[in-house]
C-alpha cells in the first residue's frame, strides 16, 4: 500500500471516530445543530475558516488561476477583506442577540427579531437556504470525486460515493460537535497544503536550471495583467468581479452559526485573531498553486483546470507527504459539506417542523428526525452532483451569490440599524434571490458587472428603501 493511500485511508478512518466520540455529547436536537454555545474560541476559528474556504480554495481558486493567470487576485483580496470585515461587524453582534432570542438558526434568529412577519420569513429563507445550498454541497462532493481520480485513478463515480458516504456518517452521527472537532483537524491540514505546496513549487521553478520559467508572461502578456484579458471599464468590472467575492461571507449560514456557537462573546476577539492568521497565506497560497502549475506547464495541459493542484502535489511532494496534503483537499471539501448539510436539515428540522409546523414532541425524537434528515438531505446532494457538469469554481459562485444577496444586507442591517422591519428583510431576501438567478442567466450582464455585487446592492437598497417605507406605516397604525 502506497504512504499517500495509507494516508488517507486513515485521515478517514479518524473523522469517523470523532463521529462516534462526540454521539453522546448531543443531548437534545440545540446541541445536535449549535454545540450548545459552548465551543472553544480555537476550534471556533479553524471551523469557521475551514467552512468558508471549501474545495473551491483547494481546487477551484489554483485552477482559475491557472486558466487566468494573476488576474484572479482580485478574488484573493476580495475573499479577505470579506472575512475582515464581517468577523469585525456581524460575529459579536450575532452572537449576543441570537442568545438573547435562543435563536438556533439563521432563519430562526430573523424569525425572532421580527415576530409580526415570523411564519413569512422562517419559510422563505429555508427555502433559499435548500435551494442554493444544493448546488453548493453538491460541488463539494464533486471535488471528491477529481481529488481520488487524481490520486488514485479511481473512477468520478465511486470518488464521489466515498467522499458523500463518509461526510453524511460522521456529521449524522456527531452533529455540530463532531463537524467543529474534525474542521479544526480539516483547517490545520488546509493550511499546511496550501502553504507548503506553492513554497515546494516555487522551490522547483528556482532550482530548474531553465527548465521551468517564472516569467508567465511567455503564455501570453495578459497573464501577468491585473486585466487579465481586458482593458478599460472591462479590466475594471473583472477587478470589481474578483472583489464582490467579500460580499458573500456575511450571507453563508453554514459561517454564521460558527458566531453563534462559541462559548462567549468576548471570545469573538481571539478567534478573529486566529482566523485572520489562516486566512491570508491560505488565499495566497492557493492563488500561487495555480501560477506555479501555469509557469510549469503551460496552458493546455490540464484536460480538467481543478486538477492542478492534486497533480502537483503527487509531483512535488514526497508520497506520505503527498498523501497528507491531497487529504487536504478531501478536508476542504468535506469540512464545508459537513457544515451545509448541517443547516439544510436544522432549518427544515427546526424552522419547517418544530418551529412553523408547532410539532412539540420529545427531544430524543427531535434528534433521531434531525439525523434521519441530514441522511435524506446528503443524498440529495450527492444525486445533483452525479448529474452536474459545471465546475467547482462556477458552481460555489453561484451559490455565492445567492446566499450573499438574500441573506448578507437583510443580517447586517438587522444588526446595526433600528429602522429595519420584517417588510424590508423579507423583500430583501426575496428579490435578492430572484435577481440572482435572473442576473446569472444573462452572460452580458454576468460578464460586466457581477451578480455578487449587483445582487448584494440590489438587496440592501431593498432591505433600506422598504424598511423606510414599512416603518412609517407601521407608526401611522
Amino acid at each position: 500500500m502506497s504512504f499517500t493511500l495509507f494516508g488517507f485511508i486513515f485521515y478517514l478512518v479518524a473523522l469517523l471516530v470523532i463521529g462516534f466520540f462526540t454521539y453522546r455529547s448531543n443531548k437534545d436536537h440545540q446541541d445536535y445543530y449549535l454545540g450548545g454555545r459552548r465551543v472553544n474560541h480555537w476550534i471556533v476559528a479553524f471551523s469557521e475558516r475551514a467552512s468558508g474556504e471549501s474545495a473551491w480554495l483547494i481546487l477551484g481558486l489554483p485552477g482559475a488561476a491557472y486558466a487566468a493567470g494573476i488576474v484572479e487576485i482580485w478574488t484573493a483580496l476580495g475573499c479577505v477583506s470579506g472575512i475582515i470585515f464581517y468577523w469585525y461587524a456581524i460575529a459579536k453582534d450575532l452572537r449576543i442577540q441570537s442568545e438573547m432570542l435562543n435563536a438556533i438558526t439563521l432563519p430562526d434568529f430573523f424569525a425572532q427579531k421580527f415576530k409580526d412577519g415570523e411564519t413569512a420569513i422562517r419559510v422563505t429563507a429555508t427555502l433559499i437556504i435548500i435551494f442554493f445550498f444544493t448546488f453548493y454541497l453538491s460541488a463539494q462532493f464533486n471535488g471528491a470525486g477529481k481529488v481520488l481520480y487524481v490520486t488514485f485513478d479511481i473512477d468520478p463515480f465511486w470518488g464521489m460515493v466515498i467522499g458523500a458516504t463518509f461526510i453524511i456518517l460522521y456529521t449524522m452521527l456527531g452533529g455540530f460537535f463532531a463537524v467543529a472537532l474534525t474542521d479544526l483537524i480539516q483547517g490545520i491540514i488546509m493550511i499546511g497544503a496550501l502553504v507548503i505546496l506553492p513554497l515546494a513549487g516555487i522551490t522547483e521553478i528556482l532550482t530548474s536550471k531553465g527548465e521551468y520559467s517564472l516569467v508567465l508572461s511567455q503564455q501570453g502578456s495578459h497573464f501577468t495583467s491585473l486585466g487579465g484579458e481586458y482593458t478599460g471599464w472591462m479590466a475594471v468590472a473583472i477587478a470589481l468581479s474578483g472583489l464582490s467575492w467579500g460580499f458573500g461571507y456575511m450571507g453563508q449560514p453554514h459561517l454564521l452559526i460558527r458566531f453563534m456557537s462559541i462559548k462567549n462573546a468576548d471570545q469573538i476577539r481571539l478567534s478573529r485573531r486566529i482566523a485572520f492568521i489562516w486566512a491570508i497565506p491560505a488565499f495566497t497560497g492557493g492563488l500561487l498553486i495555480g501560477l506555479v502549475g501555469l509557469s510549469m506547464y503551460g496552458q493546455g495541459y490540464f484536460e480538467d483546470v481543478e486538477q492542478v493542484m492534486p497533480h502537483l502535489a503527487n509531483s512535488l511532494l514526497p508520497p506520505w507527504l503527498a498523501g497528507i496534503f491531497i487529504s487536504g483537499a478531501i478536508a476542504a471539501m468535506m469540512s464545508t459539506a459537513d457544515s451545509q448539510l448541517l443547516v439544510i436539515s436544522s432549518s427544515v428540522m427546526e424552522d419547517i417542523y418544530h418551529k412553523t409546523l408547532k410539532r412539540e414532541v420529545a427531544e430524543t425524537f427531535l434528534l433521531k428526525i434531525s439525523r434521519g434528515i441530514t441522511i435524506l438531505v446528503g443524498i440529495g446532494g450527492f444525486i445533483i452532483a452525479l448529474y452536474s457538469e459545471k465546475l467547482i469554481f462556477s458552481m460555489v459562485s453561484y451559490a455565492w451569490a445567492g446566499l450573499s444577496a438574500a441573506f448578507g444586507p437583510a443580517l447586517l442591517l438587522t444588526l446595526k440599524w433600528k429602522k429595519t422591519t420584517w417588510q424590508g428583510v423579507l423583500a430583501g431576501m426575496i428579490l435578492g434571490t430572484l435577481f440572482t438567478i435572473i442576473w446569472t442567466e444573462i452572460e452580458w450582464l454576468e460578464n460586466v458587472i457581477s451578480s455578487r455585487l449587483s445582487g448584494f446592492l440590489i438587496a440592501l437598497s431593498t432591505v433600506y428603501v422598504v424598511s423606510l417605507i414599512t416603518g412609517k406605516s407601521n407608526r401611522q397604525e
